[in-house]
């Protein structure tokens, strides 16, 4: 039994099983992929949802409202209805020698519409509406019946897509001049007044310009800085050799360096240290950044050439006897 003046020992880690390290040796080969998968899925699905989706109902709008060919009965002529109503055949003609009937909703709609609509069910329900009869009806004549229906399910995305980069680049074009820059200030300091949604805002804001912006911080290399405090060492990105004054108050060369914080590199913090402070590592911006992603766990190959030579050197020769 511990004395109280001796400190408390924790107990050995209990080694994992066959099982678990199995399991999880196996959820370490999945996750990446499944991930991956993940976000590009979450990707399709948001530019679907949110784009394609809108751009969709948007023409389906258009075309109903410019071709769509729907009637109520006060709109016919009165030599074609019977006591103001429609004939025992529910089929009424028109000035045009078109042929319309009921739909669910009480309007009326071409005959031929409808028997189109009806012959390409393919296991759904007869729309009830007026509007989605036409819209059905829209859909089937936009793709050709068949093995090419897919095919030109694929151009109608392509096309939309096409859309969407061209309505990009203008957006683009349009924040690049005067007019746009002081629109967007206005509307970027409306959001940083309301609270909690400036926050979500600024921290997207953050991650979006490392990825888009032309002018995104540029690393020069990768040091080795002694932060928090002496003793612990950390990997830092260098940007710059900071200000003058703090250089003529050190009174030697200082560099700027970003301090990343795991697993995202790119945020941390800003410090200027003593460039003769600082440690040169031989390894690429992007063997840092697997290095602070990982936590420390993917360490450069180099760094783990380097360590084991130097281990090996350290250790005492062995005796011959």
């Amino acid at each position: 039994m511990a004395t109280p003046d001796e400190p408390l020992t924790p107990p050995p880690k209990q080694p994992l099983g066959p099982f678990r390290r199995a399991v999880l040796r196996g959820l370490g080969v999945l996750l990446p992929p499944l991930l991956t998968i993940a976000i590009f899925v979450w990707v399709g699905n948001t530019v679907a949802n949110y784009i394609l989706v809108p751009l969709e109902d948007a023409s389906h709008y258009l075309l109903i409202t410019y071709q769509a060919d729907i009637r109520q009965l006060d709109e016919f002529p009165e030599e074609s209805l019977v006591d103001g109503k429609p004939p025992s055949t529910g089929e009424i003609a028109a000035d045009d020698d078109d042929v319309f009937v009921a739909a669910g909703d009480g309007l009326y709609i071409p005959k031929s519409v409808r028997d189109e609509v009806r012959a390409n069910l393919r296991n759904t329900r007869m729309p009830t509406t007026a509007v989605e009869v036409y819209e059905r009806y829209f859909d089937q004549q936009w793709y050709f019946k068949g093995q090419y229906g897919t095919f030109f399910v694929a151009i109608k995305y392509l096309v939309f897509f096409a859309i969407f980069v061209i309505l990009l680049y203008l957006l683009g074009k349009f924040l690049a001049a005067g007019v746009g820059r002081l629109f967007w200030g206005q509307f970027e300091k409306l959001i940083t007044n309301l609270p909690l949604v400036r926050n979500v805002y600024s921290s997207v804001k953050q991650v979006t310009d490392v990825l888009f912006n032309e002018a995104s911080v540029e690393f020069n290399r990768v040091v080795a800085v002694e932060y928090p405090r002496k003793g612990i060492w950390t990997v830092a990105f260098v940007t710059s050799e900071s200000m003058l004054d703090i250089r003529a108050a050190a009174n030697e060369a200082v560099l700027a360096v970003l301090i990343p914080t795991s697993p995202m590199p790119f945020t941390g913090f800003t410090i200027t240290v003593r460039k003769s402070e600082t440690v040169d590592l031989d390894i690429t911006i992007d063997q840092a950044i697997q290095f602070i992603v990982s936590c420390g766990v993917v360490v450069p190959p180099q760094q783990m050439a380097i360590a084991m030579e130097k281990r090996e050197g350290e250790l005492p020769a062995a005796d011959p006897a």
